[in-house]
């Protein structure tokens, strides 16, 4: 019997450093493993961070398409208008002219072509700027000229040499003006 105890007590001692074996590299496991879960927890961190920057970058790129699309659309009449602008000045010139009763129908022909005209450029925004009698402003405005005029306050357009036009908030043509003094 004593035998048996001792054979027992001897495979309790080996039992023991066994466990303690075992908890040694369950503690070393846990420490790789931590360390392992700390360093995937701060790539975690930083591939979010990256996600929200290129988030970020795709939203800006985004909002800045939309916004040139929204001015392109806003003054893609510009170029047009630009050029059909010397054509409006000859129209006006033509019914500025004296008219006799053999040119009547020409000038009639011609103001309805300059009245289609300027209801297809109002439609997309393009205005005359009104400039007689109104107050300088250099922003639509282009003196040309100053002269003092008696019973006309300074700085008030008194002749428009030719019409300027904005198309929407942005000036398409200066109008170019004599300024009394």
């Amino acid at each position: 019997m004593i035998k048996k105890k001792t054979k027992k007590n001897s495979d309790e001692v080996v039992s023991d450093s066994e466990e303690m074996t075992n908890e040694t590299e369950t503690t070393e496991e846990k420490s790789e493993l931590e360390i392992e879960n700390e360093a995937l927890k701060e790539e975690v961190v930083k591939l979010k961070n990256d996600y929200f920057k290129a988030y970020a970058d795709a939203e800006n790129i985004r909002k800045r398409q939309e916004r040139d699309f929204e001015l392109s659309m806003k003054y893609r009449i510009q170029t047009f208008a630009d050029s059909i602008l010397p054509a409006l000045d000859n129209l006006e010139r033509a019914l500025a002219s004296e008219v006799t009763e053999a040119t009547q129908s020409y000038r009639d022909g011609v103001e309805m072509i300059y009245e289609q005209l300027m209801n297809a450029l109002k439609q997309e925004g393009v205005t005359p700027i009104e400039a007689l009698d109104k107050k300088f402003d250099p922003n639509v405005h282009q003196a040309l000229q100053v002269e003092e005029v008696e019973g006309v306050k300074p700085d008030t357009i008194v002749e428009e040499y030719q019409k300027g036009y904005m198309i929407k908030d942005r000036v398409l043509r200066a109008s170019l003006v004599k300024v009394s003094q």
